[in-house]
């Protein structure tokens, strides 16, 4: 869960950057809602499935060396 709320946080300020950046143009409001939430539940469920493989990979590995 944790991992997935960092990643969530991740995505929230890339897009913002992306967004707000003065290479950017103007946005209406509902194209900024969308790009920051899509952003940041692509982003928490990347990461929380990247924890998930992490976390089974080490219990596999860690059942075979002991």
């Amino acid at each position: 869960m944790r991992a997935m709320g960092y990643g969530g946080a991740i995505g929230l300020a890339t897009a913002a950057i992306k967004l707000f950046g003065p290479w950017s143009e103007p946005h209406p409001g509902l194209a900024i809602a969308k790009e920051l939430i899509g952003a940041a539940l692509a982003f928490a469920v990347l990461c929380g499935v990247a924890a998930a493989l992490r976390n089974f990979i080490r219990r596999r590995l860690g059942a075979k060396i002991r």
